[in-house]
């Protein structure tokens, strides 16, 4: 589970990267991804769960 959190917030971050040079017109969903994406890593952070 703690994996697919990194991974979630990597893809978002990815999406979100992309979506900023592509100067997308849905801003919106762009920050919404970077959202996401720190929630996730926040998570990862508080539950103090260790990549085996």
């Amino acid at each position: 589970m703690g994996n697919l959190l990194w991974i979630l917030a990597i893809v978002f971050v990815v999406l979100w990267a992309l979506g900023l040079a592509a100067n997308v017109t849905v801003g919106g969903l762009i920050h919404v991804l970077l959202v996401l994406a720190v929630v996730a890593v926040l998570v990862r952070i508080i539950t103090g769960r260790r990549i085996a």
